[in-house]
């Protein structure tokens, strides 16, 4: 079969085998983490933060496209190519910084889960937190990735669960549609310190590295697949599965936070508990309001969510390490012929798990993590964004204008986003 009949029959594919890299990395952004920040947002401004959701589809679903493209052009990824393309100082900061980052978010994760499982079964959180964390561990290390990677797409279906709760509520649609169309922003710190806080957490620099790298991971899975910039036949079907991944990946996120955030507005707000600062309290605090049900799912959907997560935050920490440094990487591999990799994930795993153990305050650690986070994504984005338009890293398939601009945008207000976080820290 020649490359050309290749194409075609990747053309012709399900659209649903065509959802991978895209579908699993906006998944994976609706972690315990996220559904806190979520969970926040509607108990503390009802249906005030439901626009956001809207706004930062566009934006999410550009910014990905533009990291999943330069992964299967350049066959490698991202910090692979900001080696190759920039001074090794900028790339050892942006990874260390990353680094810290996806580990503290990690031990968040990993310590809301055990939260959810003690608030369904009773037992002993920290335990569960281990357990959750070393199953994690297990399942990345020791299951190939062909067969890994099918069961973080049907991960991805947990999130149901979330929609799943508005059957189990009341919901003033109307009011709904008119608050987030027509929002009223509120310029002042809390309500913008929690925009802020919406934003990093829908674009975030670990999901950069992972989509990338997940597409050179695919390009080597199949036979045939090379790099487009050597294989530029091949770019027709790849793109279209790109842009349909993704666009469905993002929506699928973004819906998801946009239910959590409706549920948490019609039962915790209109009830006054506005005080929730982690995803198993909103957990606990839906029980009486909501109901059983309502519990259950919600519960059940942080441990899932998690599961789904915290690979996601180890693995593209990993990538990002080994890409760095010139160490062989992939999920492919058996762990001791890429050990560096491999040693980069379980180092990252266990750290976080430690950190549940420590008396660090995992509020205040997620905290710092989400600044770190906002900062971070501002020189990944604009190197992303010269990376695209760089004929050396991209040969004749340099984005867009259209999609430039879309780039240039969400780099653009994640500037403002970061700016208003400190303006609002310092007022605060």
């Amino acid at each position: 079969m020649n490359n050309n009949e290749k194409e075609e029959e990747a053309g012709n594919k399900s659209w649903l085998k065509k959802l991978g890299p895209g579908l699993i990395t906006g998944a994976a952004d609706d972690d315990p983490s996220g559904i806190a920040t979520y969970s926040q947002g509607g108990a503390q401004f009802g249906f005030g933060m439901l626009w956001t959701l809207i706004f930062t589809y566009p934006l999410m679903v550009g910014i990905q496209i533009i990291s999943a493209k330069i992964g299967r052009v350049s066959g490698h990824g991202l910090a692979t190519n900001i080696r190759l393309h920039y001074p090794v100082s900028i790339l050892y900061g942006i990874v260390g910084l990353l680094l810290i980052a996806n580990t503290i978010n990690i031990a968040a994760d990993v310590a809301a889960m055990g939260g959810a499982l003690k608030l369904l079964i009773g037992g002993p959180s920290q335990g569960y937190a281990l357990g959750f964390g070393l199953i994690s561990l297990l399942l990345q290390v020791l299951i190939p990735y062909q067969r890994y990677v099918r069961v973080l797409k049907w991960l991805t279906l947990v999130l149901l669960t979330y929609i799943g709760v508005i059957f189990a509520v009341q919901i003033p649609w109307l009011q709904v549609m008119q608050k987030t169309l027509l929002p009223a922003i509120v310029w002042q710190p809390g309500y913008i310190t929690m925009v802020v806080a919406i934003f990093g957490t829908t674009i975030s620099p670990y999901l950069f590295f992972w989509q990338a790298s997940l597409e050179v991971e695919d390009m080597d899975a199949q036979p045939g697949a090379k790099a487009l910039i050597q294989a530029p036949e091949q770019a027709g079907a790849n793109f279209r599965r790109i842009r349909l991944d993704t666009l469905v990946g993002m929506g699928f996120s973004n819906i998801v936070a946009f239910f959590i955030m409706l549920t948490t507005a019609v039962t915790l707000n209109l009830h006054h508990v506005t005080d929730i600062q982690t995803s198993a309290q909103a957990a606990s605090a839906l029980r009486p309001i909501a109901g059983e049900f309502a519990f259950w799912l919600f519960s059940a959907g942080i441990i899932g969510t998690g599961l789904l997560a915290v690979p996601v935050l180890a693995g593209s920490a990993a990538y990002a390490l080994s890409g760095a440094f010139q160490w062989k990487n992939s999920l492919a591999a058996k762990p001791m012929a890429d050990r560096h990799f491999y040693g980069v994930i379980a180092v990252s795993m266990l750290l976080g798990i430690a950190i549940c153990f420590t008396p660090i305050d995992p509020i205040k650690a997620l905290f710092w993590s989400a600044v770190i986070n906002g900062v971070l994504s501002i020189p990944i984005m604009v190197i992303m964004m010269l990376m695209a338009s760089n004929t050396k890293v991209m040969g004749r398939f340099v984005i867009n204008p259209w999609l430039a601009g879309l780039g240039w945008l969400c780099t653009t207000m994640m500037v403002l986003a970061v700016l208003a976080m400190f303006w609002a820290m310092l007022r605060g």
